[in-house]
């Protein structure tokens, strides 16, 4: 049986991370090196680092909680290393939880 709570809320974290990370790139690095705010690295990078942490404990959670295959999890982490990552982790997601709510109804 397929934790669908977790699964939401594991999904929505990893969308989170995924925008921070593009808003570091996209915005925060700008204003550091072209607008001389270095200050926007340092909160976005941080709110970045928080976010990327839980998303971490997240996946290792899910393997139990969800569950979800060691693989996966291991695909989410090394995922959020990289722009655009969580997005196209997030499409193997939501086809979990679309066969969950199928095989439930």
């Amino acid at each position: 049986m397929i934790n669908a709570v977790f699964l939401n809320r594991l999904r929505l974290l990893s969308i989170c991370e995924g925008i921070s990370t593009l808003v570091l790139f996209g915005v925060a690095m700008p204003l550091k090196y072209f607008g001389g705010l270095p200050m926007a690295v340092t909160i976005v990078g941080s709110l970045h680092g928080f976010l990327f942490v839980c998303l971490v404990a997240m996946f290792l959670l899910a393997v139990r909680r969800v569950p979800i295959s060691v693989g996966l999890a291991l695909s989410g982490i090394v995922a959020a290393v990289l722009p655009f990552g969580p997005f196209i982790v997030d499409r193997r997601l939501a086809r979990i939880s679309r066969e969950s709510s199928l095989a439930e109804s």
